[in-house]
């Protein structure tokens, strides 16, 4: 038996987007036509709080353009996203909204479940993707448990309208303070973008919502930001942090050989310190520190579509650490609707290996043993579409499965306290040792 839904108004910090929206049909119905124009005049009413511009926080990241100037995107796959295809997209959701109203019927969103393995397919040139005609799920006005989500949902799109209009951008955390009591928390303001992004099927940065990268970058690597700032990532005692609209940045130039990505930011530090990105071969490094946020991954796939070098991942020897790996390489299913955008399917890993720990005789009272939560995490890993395609992946996690202890990469100072950069990567690099 399904939730009853009666004609009821969301919370209070929610009902003043739900009022503006049957005050706005109520007069629209009077002149008997709803208009797109209708949906732009309610769409600047209702994003009417002014978010603070980047420029207002000191930071000059975007360049502007001429007023009334026609801006035009490309996605990393080289499709064009103009402006007003942004903006038609947003007054088709609000128009359908409107006329609901005006038929005095409940309004409904309607999104595909992203979270679901029955709404994704599995190819091994571009990962995890979302299949074209998923399972949806309604997201009610008159409903108390989907109310809320409804009201905030025509809140973000009334701020990402006026954003493309004006042509200014703002962070997540930028939205979110716009309104801390209708959103509640910065989690539900990040889920509710993603929801957006993958209802209207454009690209989150086509939205004109940045968000501040924890990833970093260092290595044989220099490029242009969009206002211009050159970036210089030669290797040293400190990175480039990895910069919020990587769409922006052009003139990218590197001599490097490879790309590594390294799971902790710890062993990436230790990297820098050793200097390898030097010694070694000229290379780019980049760590997402920990589970790699959606810049970090773009900036990764941006990469490797300029350069078409080989990319290599350095993650700790345990069901987490494949599972970042994994990330990478064939996505998330959260984010399958952006895979084209973000995965990187030639990914290699390079490293640890469960093999290694017994190639190399590491010392046992130097493993962690399997928690539960390791071994459920594996279990899932070894179940997903991917690892069916990569036997010697399979192997691997059978061999950590076997022994039910996990190894993190610092586990190679027990050889020698430089053995990551001076033994292990070069002669992985050297002789293949990749799977």
């Amino acid at each position: 038996m399904g939730t009853q839904c009666s004609a009821v108004l969301p919370p209070p910090e929610g009902r003043h987007v739900l009022l503006e929206l049957m005050m706005s049909s109520q007069f629209l119905a009077g002149k008997r036509q709803i208009s797109k124009k209708s949906a732009s005049t309610l769409l600047r009413r209702l994003g009417g709080c002014a978010l603070p511009t980047m420029e207002e926080r000191g930071a000059e990241v975007l360049a502007g353009h001429e007023d009334g100037s026609e801006e035009t995107r490309t996605s990393a796959h080289g499709r064009h996203v103009p402006s007003s295809e942004v903006l038609e997209a947003i007054e088709n959701v609000v128009l359908d909204v409107l006329e609901s109203l005006a038929k005095k019927q409940a309004p409904v969103l309607t999104l595909a479940n992203r979270s679901v393995w029955r709404n994704i397919e599995f190819k091994d040139s571009v990962g995890l993707q979302m299949i074209p005609h998923s399972t949806t799920k309604q997201i009610r006005s008159d409903c108390p448990a989907t109310a809320p989500k409804f009201a905030m949902m025509l809140k973000i799109l009334s701020m990402i309208y006026r954003m493309v209009q004006s042509n200014s951008y703002a962070t997540k955390r930028d939205i979110y303070y716009s309104d801390t009591l209708l959103f509640g928390s910065q989690s539900v303001v990040d889920n509710l973008i993603n929801e957006i992004s993958c209802m209207l099927q454009i690209p989150r940065r086509f939205l004109h919502v940045l968000s501040t990268s924890k990833g970093f970058v260092a290595g044989n690597l220099s490029y242009t930001e969009e206002d211009g700032t050159k970036v210089n990532c030669t290797c040293g005692a400190t990175a480039v942090t990895v910069p919020s609209n990587v769409h922006g940045i052009k003139n990218l130039y590197s001599h490097a050989k490879f790309i590594l990505i390294v799971e902790k930011d710890a062993t990436f530090q230790r990297l820098l310190d050793d200097e390898f990105c030097i010694k070694l071969a000229p290379c780019i490094m980049i760590t997402g520190r920990g589970v790699p946020d959606l810049n970090t991954r773009l900036l990764v796939r941006k990469l490797w579509d300029t350069f078409q070098i080989p990319v290599f991942t350095l993650v700790d020897a345990d069901p987490h650490g494949v599972e970042i790996m994994c990330i990478y390489k064939y996505g998330s299913v959260s984010m399958s609707f952006e895979a084209h955008q973000l995965t990187v399917p030639c990914i290699k890993w390079l490293g640890l290996l469960p093999s290694d720990i017994k190639r190399l005789n590491i010392r046992e009272d130097v493993l962690i043993p399997f928690t539960k939560q390791d071994q459920n995490k594996l279990a899932s890993l070894q179940k997903r579409p991917y690892i069916a395609c990569q036997p010697v992946w399979k192997k691997e996690l059978e061999i950590m499965a076997a022994s039910q202890m996990k190894a993190e990469i610092q586990v190679l100072a027990s050889l020698s306290s430089d053995y990551l950069s001076r033994v292990y990567l070069p002669n992985k690099l050297q002789f293949c040792g990749w799977i």
